[in-house]
């Protein structure tokens, strides 16, 4: 395949429109290519090259500027659908010369970052970043001899932790509609092209099941994908884009960045969040337009009961949509409402009007094939144009005969607990039919760091491998108490798919796409476990509300023997200074039952590697044994803390 341009719209068509005041200013492709290859030039100089660029600008011209950059350059940008330093600790992990691109205020990370914060029409100001001379020495072949080197402006200052130089694009040439051009590639007189095999991006999947994991996608297969979007979609000329999803999530880099540089769709600058924001992007763009965006944002802008500017047509995905909310956003907006189905991994892939339609309609060239021969098997591989590898989709999928298909439920969606089968999203839509719950999740936590080294170390008494992990539910309901959604639960749901626990809170930890990524919800499980457990106290009274009695056992409640465990494993190591991971129990024996609101006190005699436990019960004069062991840790534990406290 030949080489693609990098924008397909003409030098002079208007490519964004920004908020800059009170006004609102149109930057055409050629002002656009300005910026581009001017950044392109710093990214490739200097005594450091840098070569993934983290591109994390949230306003979408900025962010189209440092992603044009990065790949004039040579380079490729990784786009990580949340913005959060855990996400950026693993990045730098695996790509240590990596430099973030933000247009933050503040840069409280300590990795190499350059701010685009004072990208404008007449300046791109390049912040806090060591001094380096500009050379085209590095520049990609892409651009290689097209590029002249910007003027810098005198003034340079220091900032917290490096220099600050401020660099004046030539506009000569680049105004909104020239008459004459100097040839120049500020000029836009030769549009850069692009090798198709070229990684231009690596975007990471939202986290919403786990880590987030980085996939390759390159420019020819990404041009392929978006002008077979635009087929699927029936877009035959430039629609108006104003969306409010993040660029580096798939959904927003494909529908709204993608659309706008191969499309030729103009976009809306800025990322309206709140409905009134998202009015007033949709009132400063002109017709037609399009609405991109999650269920999430679509519930709270008809919600707003706020007079909508025309609406021409709405684009959705990230998150299961209700056909009741499809209906009303069409019926309110009058345009007709299409989701798309997809993946990080795969890129867009299918789509359907709702209020339709339950059936997804594949794009062109795209294949779905059986993952196994057996005939009832539900797993598909997607594969085909835009697809950069087969990929094992994370939906079960029915396929129907005229090559349509429904979903069936998400793979990871699925949990078995005790032999029993259910979905987090059907427990999930129980909770939330509750009377009185207005949001609310299940979900399934992460296995305990000591408990999985343990059950990989040993077997349980079945003789198989067993992490035994408790479902658990977050919820938002003002007026209700756990005990009241508990108990109206246990009329929907088998014992066995109670949460434990189940957490009040104010609002669920939505992201920027709708999703509720899972290292949000584990982070407010584990802050409601740290403030339920006694801290540096070797006695502990259970109180009687504790939420592991609402599944342990209904209508008998005990407290179980694994909360008791987990409590003397805490203490043990906090009395040999060493993280809970190292420790393992050899013995553990259960003597007297543990009641609601009891008192229980634990002494301890330790040797260098091993620690014998006695947790007495207090009740009365006897004071009896409840629980009595001996716990260990691996010879090493010690050198390794003592290296990590060095650390």
């Amino acid at each position: 395949m030949n080489s693609l341009p990098l924008v397909f719209a003409d030098p002079d068509q208007i490519l964004l429109y920004r908020q800059q005041g009170g006004d609102t200013s149109a930057i055409t492709a050629r002002q656009f290519m300005a910026d581009a290859q001017a950044l392109a030039v710093d990214l490739t100089t200097g005594p450091v090259v840098h070569h993934p660029i983290v591109n994390l600008c949230q306003d979408r011209y900025r962010f189209m500027v440092g992603f044009a950059a990065t790949i004039l350059a040579g380079k490729t940008n990784l786009l990580p659908s949340t913005f959060t330093g855990e996400t950026l600790r693993q990045i730098f992990i695996d790509t240590p010369d990596a430099l973030c691109l933000h247009d933050h205020d503040d840069w409280p990370f300590p990795y190499p970052h350059l701010s685009l914060a004072h990208l404008s029409l007449d300046h791109l100001s390049l912040a806090n970043r060591c001094h380096r001379e500009p050379s085209p020495d590095f520049l990609a072949e892409s651009v290689k001899g097209h590029l002249e080197k910007p003027s810098r402006a005198a003034r340079v200052q220091g900032g917290r932790s490096a220099a600050t130089e401020t660099y004046q694009i030539d506009r000569r040439g680049s105004e909104h509609r020239p008459t004459q051009q100097s040839g120049r590639a500020v000029g836009f007189s030769r549009c850069p092209k692009i090798k198709p095999e070229h990684v231009v991006a690596q975007v990471f999947t939202s986290g919403s099941t786990g880590l987030p994991m980085p996939h390759n996608k390159t420019w020819g297969k990404l041009v392929r994908n978006v002008e077979a979007a635009l087929q699927q979609l029936g877009i035959s000329s430039p629609v108006s884009l104003v969306g409010t999803v993040p660029p580096q999530h798939m959904f927003g880099f494909e529908s709204l960045v993608l659309l706008c540089l191969i499309g030729r769709c103009p976009l809306w600058s800025g990322k309206p969040f709140y409905p009134a924001d998202i009015v007033a992007a949709l009132d400063a763009m002109p017709e037609p337009r399009m609405l991109v965006t999650t269920p999430f944002h679509l519930q709270a802008l008809l919600d707003a009961q706020i007079a909508l500017p025309r609406i021409d047509r709405l684009l959705l995905a990230t998150a299961p949509l209700s056909a009741e909310l499809a209906e009303r956003a069409e019926h309110v907006t009058g345009a007709p409402l299409y989701e798309i189905y997809g993946s990080t991994e795969t890129g867009q892939i299918a789509n359907r009007r709702t209020t339709q339609s339950t059936a997804w309609t594949l794009f062109p060239g795209i294949t779905l094939t059986k993952a196994h021969t057996d005939e009832n098997d539900e797993l598909f591989i997607a594969n085909g144009e835009h697809i950069e590898v087969p990929v094992m989709l994370s939906d079960r999928i029915h396929l129907r005969a005229d090559g349509r298909f429904d979903l069936l439920g998400r793979v990871a969606d699925q949990v078995n607990i005790a032999g029993k089968r259910s979905s987090l999203n059907y427990l999930t839509a129980q909770i939330k039919a509750v009377e009185g719950v207005t949001d609310g999740v299940f979900f399934l936590p992460e296995p305990k760091k000591n408990q999985a080294r343990k059950d990989r170390a040993g077997k349980n008494r079945g003789g198989k491998d067993q992490v035994i992990t408790r479902l658990c539910a977050v919820v938002v309901a003002p007026r209700l108490r756990a005990a009241d959604i508990l108990s109206a639960l246990r009329d929907r749901l088998d014992p066995v798919f109670l949460p434990r626990p189940l957490i009040l809170v104010e609002n669920l930890p939505y992201n920027a796409t709708g999703k509720l990524p899972q290292i949000a919800l584990q982070a407010i499980l584990d802050q409601h476990l740290a403030a339920l457990a006694p801290k540096d106290q070797t006695s502990w009274r259970i109180p009687a509300d504790h939420p592991v009695f609402a599944g342990h056992f209904p209508g008998h409640p005990l407290v179980p023997g694994a909360l008791l465990l987990d409590w003397v494993v805490e203490r043990v190591a906090a009395y040999w200074q060493v993280s809970s991971a190292g420790l393992r129990i050899e013995q553990a024996k259960f003597a007297h039952p543990v009641l609601p609101d009891a008192r229980v006190t634990l002494d301890l005699q330790a040797e260098a590697d091993r620690c014998r436990f006695i947790l007495h019960l207090h009740a009365g004069e006897t004071n009896p044994v409840a629980v009595s062991g001996v716990l260990s840790r691996q010879k090493n534990d010690e050198a390794s803390d003592a290296k990590a406290k060095h650390v």
